[in-house]
């Protein structure tokens, strides 16, 4: 696997590492009542997500255009995290939904 690529996964890794700690923390600040604040957590996960994705979205055009290398074990662990994550971020904002219900919150 070329060095570029070990790069981008690499990156891909570390942005979604990110968004799912920023997670975490939308969890503990929606169970602590703080509504607004988690959704603002939330959207910067999802920020921090995008970058990941826009880095998959570059090694899509690269093996389009038969750019890409071999693909190696890092890259399929960086997808891995990237899906996973944006998995867990689609659940974070449906518990922030029921924390609001349950805590009777106007979300």
């Amino acid at each position: 696997m070329d060095e570029k690529l070990i790069e981008i996964s690499f990156g891909i890794i570390a942005y979604a590492g990110d968004a799912k700690c920023t997670g975490k923390e939308v969890l503990k600040t929606a169970k602590e009542g703080k509504f607004a604040e988690a959704r603002e957590k939330l959207n910067e996960a999802r920020e921090v997500l995008n970058s990941a994705h826009n880095l998959q979205t570059e090694l899509i055009t690269k093996e389009s255009n038969g750019e890409l290398g071999q693909i190696g074990v890092v890259l399929v662990h960086s997808q891995d995290h990237l899906m996973t994550t944006m998995s867990y971020l689609d659940v974070v904002e449906e518990l922030v939904d029921m924390y609001g219900l349950i805590l009777n919150k106007n979300i």
